[in-house]
């Protein structure tokens, strides 16, 4: 009776004078023959949260499952370094009142509040015990982040030094927090782009991270924390299994529910979607999956109107150069699928479709050359940037945007 006190008292205070939003989240995606496997394990699971406050709640995901999911135990802990957690931080975490939760294919699962501090832009360690045999589900592939598996339920341990390293989220899929209520989310939504493909692991450069921390910063106006969204190999109006990756998800328009209305105290919605449905024409996609910058660009306005219809404003973000791509062997870039390219972006920057727009394509480009991108700013692959280059997107905003 205490717990479930401690959770209506809480839920009463929330009602009053605050509200959730979301700190930190990811966007699951099908894995297929990729799908990690769990048998007696803990999955202690890190993340950078944006937005910091005195209650949060765990947003866990059985999406994509070919079975209901058992998750045992779970606990939540200030991380300090690798798999340790803060001496004094460790929380279990209950759903419902119960320590132990069963979350039915394809659903989502809210934890009751934990009554725990946390700093903005700190890391949390969110640990879960798979009593298995049991495939995860609600899994991001890449998560440029480390995470640690150990044997047994492990989930109060202060470390877990014998774990095994993954570079996978899998079952958390979100951590709200509870805000003012003048507070609220930024959703950044995308591809690989936005997921911080061949960012620096463990070091939190993704564009997003560089944008939320320039927000943190910010002397006045409301509190926004950003919450990542993108995934690798995403595109607007195709699932992005070309080549059998299933790990580049549902087309944007078939996960928009999930991965941006969903969300808690979204205000703020930046899309930056369209480079794979351009690379993909051709003979890297299915003769059907063949598209034209009219089709993009209405797949583009059916975001914009789903968000408008939420009350959520929505920032375009023009699609960076691809010029030089490592995969213009098999046709990834070609000189008319430049041209496509910036029909797109003449759409975000003068139809007058958006509420906003943040131009990453001048942010990173060469001047000499705009069809590539900067040196200086190229991972090595004329495709995704590398840290400085996600450094200038996230500074290419101008944050008057975010009122």
């Amino acid at each position: 009776m205490k717990t479930l006190s401690l959770v209506i008292g809480l839920a009463c205070s929330l009602h009053g004078q605050t509200r959730w939003i979301s700190t930190w989240g990811d966007a699951p995606a099908p894995q297929g023959d990729a799908t990690p496997k769990f048998n007696d394990q803990t999955l202690r699971e890190i993340v950078h949260i944006s937005l910091g406050g005195d209650s949060i709640r765990l947003r866990l995901s059985n999406q994509y499952a070919t079975a209901d999911a058992d998750i045992a135990s779970v606990h939540v802990a200030l991380r300090s370094a690798d798999s340790s957690i803060v001496a004094g931080s460790d929380r279990a975490v209950t759903f419902s009142g119960r320590p132990a939760v069963r979350i039915p294919q394809n659903a989502l699962v809210l934890s009751d509040p934990v009554e725990l501090k946390v700093p903005s832009a700190s890391d949390l360690a969110v640990s879960l015990y798979i009593a298995g045999p049991a495939g995860a589900a609600g899994v991001h592939g890449i998560a440029s982040q480390t995470s640690f598996i150990a044997k047994g339920n492990m989930t109060g341990a202060a470390s877990l030094p014998d774990a095994t390293k993954g570079a996978s989220w899998a079952f958390l899929t979100g951590v709200d927090v509870a805000a003012p209520a003048t507070a609220g989310t930024i959703v950044a939504f995308g591809d690989s782009i936005t997921d911080g493909a061949r960012s620096t692991p463990d070091t939190n450069h993704r564009w997003p991270d560089i944008l939320a921390a320039r927000l943190l910063a910010r002397k006045s106006g409301p509190q926004f924390s950003v919450i990542n969204m993108g995934i690798g190999g995403n595109r607007v109006l195709n699932d992005g299994a070309v080549g059998k990756a299933p790990r580049s998800g549902v087309s944007a328009l078939a996960r928009f529910d999930v991965d941006v209305l969903a969300k808690s105290g979204v205000k703020y919605l930046v899309v930056l979607e369209g480079i794979n449905d351009i690379g993909h024409i051709g003979p890297n996609a299915l003769p059907q999956e063949n598209v034209t910058a009219e089709d993009i660009i209405a797949g583009h306005k059916q975001m914009i109107a789903r968000a408008h219809e939420a009350g959520i404003k929505v920032i375009g973000a023009t699609v960076t150069p691809f010029e030089g791509q490592a995969q213009s062997s098999r046709g990834y870039y070609t000189p008319d699928k430049e041209k496509i390219r910036a029909a797109i972006n003449d759409f975000i920057r003068n139809g007058h479709a958006y509420d906003g727009v943040v131009d990453f394509d001048k942010a990173v480009r060469d001047p000499g050359n705009p069809n590539v991108m900067l040196k200086a700013y190229d991972s090595g692959d004329s495709l995704h940037p590398n840290d400085a280059g996600y450094k200038a997107m996230g500074e290419a905003f101008d944050l008057s945007l975010f009122r």
